[in-house]
């Protein structure tokens, strides 16, 4: 595959962790093209450009991971070899053209990755080590992208992994353990409503595992049908074969855009994650009686829709009562039966999303909400239908080891750098409980994420992927 790839095959190298300087020089970031497969990947999107929006197993995003195709070149020309046993789903435009029916697949194979998917679709390329029999070091994010999104969340992660493989190759370095880059199926909680649902599963969350038999989308589309039509999850019991045990990866590190001023703001070339908060879901059901909005009198009414209202003033009110500005309380989604100008809402529907990188003080803030959706319900003579904790996972703190090995790196590389916490949550939340873990994060404009305005410079990308190599050469000779 190096021969096809176009990189000269080489002997191992023994670098040595704390003298890296005879790679430093041969470290080459090819930002040209690495911009353009940003673009590239940015056209499997369900809305129009400058937005991105790619939804689990949609088409748009089983064309940009995976469709199942194997380019080979040779110096007589383009074969194309169609693997059954992979075979895409039914549908495909085959005039799109061959890069596009395969895109991160395909540029895992141009850079010399053996390839494979689980069966819920994580994509795994690996360069093997010339010790493979060691723990291996991995790297990596997401592709998928929530309704009128940006191009760089995640896609950095993915497209810079492999990319820093690039570089690390055309500097003839030859890892020690196996390298590999991951894309993480479904961070975002777009169709099913589960944050980091590949990397929950990789990391063994067999309540995930069950619950996924009988999860269903807002069509009413379930998981394992929507997986199965994107050719994943062909038996039930699948799903349980993605777990990882402890100890799978010697470490994994991600790279990502900041998702915040902070770096841009001080003009810093890389933050250094320190911590991941600790995110929770909830859903919040009210039931009330409805009614004409010009027949019904005020003190008569049973409103579920101010019961909802008034609820997510009072999670702005326990968030900003908490005495910390790490704790944050968002309610994202707020659903109104029968949803008419002059009917009195019979139900609301209320979704809330609060953070902190202290795990204690985000429950005591989850208890005073569902203290206060109890009191509502019951001052408003409304019904309390369901009060949901979706999920409630525990803060990740990054591995000294990896942080040390970053740290080694930027020295080198003479670049700014700071140490902050996470705010937003990452697969690598959860990658922490299946090996040590790190993430580094590269500035964007304004602080810009999820939405189309979302920007990361080419030279902050670079930046990020040169950091993201020489962590990785370090960590794969330990």
């Amino acid at each position: 595959m190096e021969d096809f790839s176009g990189y000269p095959i080489h002997a191992p190298i023994d670098y040595s962790f704390a003298a890296p300087n005879s790679l430093l020089s041969f470290l080459s970031v090819d930002s040209t093209a690495l911009e353009n497969q940003i673009d590239e990947l940015s056209t499997f999107s369900d809305t129009p450009a400058p937005s991105v929006t790619r939804i689990l197993y949609t088409e748009k995003d089983v064309l940009a991971r995976r469709c199942a195709l194997l380019l080979v070149f040779t110096l007589c020309g383009l074969i194309l070899r169609y693997h059954k046993e992979n075979a895409c789903f039914h549908g495909i435009d085959w005039g799109m053209g061959i890069c596009k029916l395969q895109y991160i697949k395909n540029l895992m194979g141009l850079s010399g990755l053996s390839v494979r998917e689980d069966a819920v679709g994580n994509i795994f390329g690996r360069w093997d080590g010339y010790e493979p029999d060691l723990a291996p070091v991995a790297t990596g994010s997401h592709i998928d992208a929530i309704p009128y999104s940006g191009k760089y969340d995640g896609v950095v992660g993915v497209l810079g992994a492999i990319e820093a493989i690039n570089v690390l190759k055309r500097s003839g370095f030859k890892p020690k353990r196996s390298l590999e880059v991951v894309l993480f199926t479904s961070e975002e909680p777009t169709r099913f409503g589960i944050s980091c649902l590949g990397s929950r599963l990789l990391a063994g969350s067999e309540a995930l595992a069950e619950a996924l038999k009988t999860t269903v989308d807002a069509q009413n589309i379930s998981f394992l049908e929507a997986a199965r039509s994107a050719g994943y999850a062909k038996e039930q019991d699948d799903i349980s074969s993605v777990f990882l045990k402890e100890g799978s990866y010697s470490a994994f590190l991600e790279l990502h855009i900041e998702q915040g001023p902070i770096l841009e703001a001080e003009g810093l070339s890389i933050g250094i994650v320190t911590a991941i908060a600790a995110p929770a879901s909830l859903k919040v059901d009210f039931e009330g009686n409805g009614g004409h909005a010009g027949a019904v009198l005020m003190p008569n009414r049973n409103d579920a829709g101010l019961a909802a209202a008034e609820l997510a003033l009072d999670v702005e009110k326990h968030v900003l009562g908490s005495g910390s500005i790490d704790t944050v309380g968002t309610v994202g989604i707020l659903e109104l039966h029968p949803g008419a100008i002059n009917s009195i809402p019979s139900k609301s529907h209320v979704e809330i999303d609060t953070r902190d990188i202290d795990e204690k003080r985000r429950n005591d803030v989850i208890e005073k909400i569902h203290q206060s959706a109890t009191t509502i319900a019951s001052r408003r003579r409304v019904r309390l239908s369901e009060f949901k904790i979706v999920n409630q996972d525990p803060p990740a703190l990054s591995d000294k080891s990896v942080i040390e090995a970053m740290e080694a790196t930027l020295k080198e590389l003479n670049l700014t750098h700071k140490m902050m916490i996470s705010r937003a949550y990452h697969d690598s939340l959860f990658m922490a409980r299946v090996s040590p873990m790190g993430m580094l994060f590269i500035p964007c404009y304004k602080g810009y994420s999820h939405k189309p305005e979302e920007y990361a410079s080419s030279h902050n990308i670079g930046n990020g992927v040169k950091v993201l190599a020489l962590t990785l050469a370090k960590l794969s000779l330990k």
